[in-house]
């Protein structure tokens, strides 16, 4: 039996459901989502383990003009990642303009000998006339090898791309163990859980400026017991995270335990503080420290 693996780089513009197909596709929640642009800051590999094949999905942050060093650390990650894949999937949704950002993308792989595929996702959401309209566009680019619709949402078609990705892999080796859903370490998947509580808490109020560190995390006689932090960047924020009589701070620990209890199979206490660091984005040291560093 020929066996293939490879790993393919998603990419595209903030919330056009980069994280939410990889999840759809793994069957598993792995990457945090949200309807808030640049949820994911992150580079987070998804592994897809079947008989005859291993692919290990890269999502990255949505590509855009940075705004502060946060935003540079996000766009730098994403780039770096088209050069290192075997295959670029490039999402796109029913917003799929020639704007400047998805023509900066464009330019960006158009100059890479990596197989391309064009994914237009929410097709639940686009008028068949306006989606035979996209796909004629980009079909005449002449840059991808496939162009497929999918609705990453509900699984629509994700299959049928799931099948063209491994036609395109190259044969390789078993990078990771059969069991292995991603390589993201256990602080990593609880800050992500967290701040993704707390962006949906929070609606619109104030999710960029939000980040999330696990001080300590012990896992002893069938208890998980974890002291986190959340990180914003102005003591009005803190004010409005923490809410009236501390009910919102309360939610946003319920869910969060609630989930972590689900991914861990164990108990969890959690234990929520918020504290201010004034233009963290633009801090260099605390940006390491939160683990968003190319360095």
């Amino acid at each position: 039996m020929v066996y293939k693996s490879g790993f393919i780089g998603i990419v595209g513009r903030p919330n056009v459901g980069k994280s939410t197909l990889m999840n759809t596709i793994l069957e598993e929640k792995v990457a945090i989502i949200s309807d808030k642009p640049q949820t994911t800051r992150n580079v987070i590999r998804g592994v897809y383990t079947r008989e005859d094949t291993q692919i290990i999905f890269i999502d990255t942050p949505g590509i855009h003009k940075p705004k502060n060093k946060l935003g540079e650390f996000m766009t730098d990650s994403a780039i770096r990642t088209l050069n290192e894949v075997d295959i670029i999937l490039f999402i796109l949704d029913e917003r799929a303009d020639f704007g400047p950002g998805n023509e900066y993308i464009l330019k960006l792989i158009k100059e890479i000998q990596t197989p391309k595929i064009l994914v237009i996702n929410k097709i639940d959401k686009i008028e068949p006339d306006h989606f035979r309209q996209i796909y004629e566009s980009y079909e005449n680019l002449d840059i991808f090898d496939e162009i497929y619709g999918i609705s990453a949402i509900n699984g629509k078609n994700v299959e049928a791309l799931i099948l063209k990705i491994k036609e395109l892999l190259p044969e390789g080796p078993k990078f990771f163990p059969e069991d292995t859903l991603t390589d993201q370490h256990e602080k990593f998947l609880i800050s992500e859980i967290i701040r993704e509580k707390t962006l949906l808490y929070l609606e619109d109020e104030i999710p960029h400026g939000i980040a999330v560190d696990i001080v300590s995390l012990k896992d002893e006689d069938d208890l998980i017991t974890i002291k986190a932090e959340i990180y914003c960047e102005k003591k009005s924020h803190k004010g409005i995270i923490i809410g009236k009589e501390g009910r919102k701070l309360k939610g946003i620990g319920k869910s969060s335990r609630l989930e972590i209890e689900k991914l861990f199979g164990a108990k969890v206490f959690l234990e929520l503080w918020v504290k201010v660091r004034e233009n963290w984005r633009e801090n260099n040291s605390i940006l390491k420290n939160f683990g968003y560093s190319n360095r």
